[in-house]
């Protein structure tokens, strides 16, 4: 099986762009009412429109959340653009992001599940990648279980709704999503087929 690894240099300068700070998972809590609607009182949406966002880790969600803000204030010209998004970061704080990233990492993201169908090609894809197409393996940045890597900025796949990984590899792939390190996400979606999106979102699923 051929491994892929990011060059040190390039795993350094990702590492320096982590969000620290000093978020409070308790202020977090009593901040989260609005977000429950859509993403369940512990993080863990009841919807697979929503993602999971329990057990995230903690710099990746404040990021997402500085991002939503930015393009809500720039009309998507930079950061992340999310119409539903938009009015619930409109008025956060820094530190209120903070805080509710803290509260959502410190909870436990339920498991899901990976059809047997996709079991095969899923792992093959995710473990080797493709050489043949230039499809790096995901378990380089992700991790063989999928949980991401904190420091580095990669964010948890394991266990998430299969719809909105698919809808989230698409959007990197049209370029619609392009808030991603150096582009890496839209470089590697963009040699993705419509197959590839759905095995590999069904199977980090269930991925353990």
């Amino acid at each position: 099986m051929k491994k892929f690894a990011l060059p040190l240099t390039l795993f350094l300068g990702l590492i320096s762009t982590a969000y620290a700070f000093d978020g409070d998972a308790e202020a977090g809590k009593a901040k989260s009412a609005t977000c429950a609607a859509c993403h369940g009182m512990d993080g863990n949406s009841p919807t697979d429109l929503y993602p999971k966002i329990a057990g995230q880790h903690a710099g990746y969600l404040f990021k997402q959340l500085k991002e939503f803000q930015l393009g809500a204030q720039t009309g998507g010209k930079e950061g992340r653009h999310n119409a539903l998004m938009a009015p619930m970061v409109a008025t956060l704080s820094e530190q209120d992001m903070k805080d509710l990233a803290a509260f959502y990492a410190s909870q436990k993201m339920k498991e899901g599940s990976t059809p047997e169908d996709v079991v095969a090609q899923g792992e093959k894809l995710f473990r080797a990648g493709d050489m043949e197409r230039g499809i790096a393996a995901c378990i380089a940045c992700h991790g063989p279980r999928g949980v991401g890597h904190s420091l580095a900025g990669f964010p948890k796949i394991s266990f998430q709704h299969a719809a909105y990984t698919k809808a989230q590899l698409e959007a990197f792939r049209s370029g619609a999503r392009a808030n991603d390190m150096n582009g890496m996400m839209r470089d590697i979606a963009k040699k993705l087929t419509d197959e590839d999106i759905e095995v590999l979102s069904k199977y980090v699923g269930g991925l353990h």
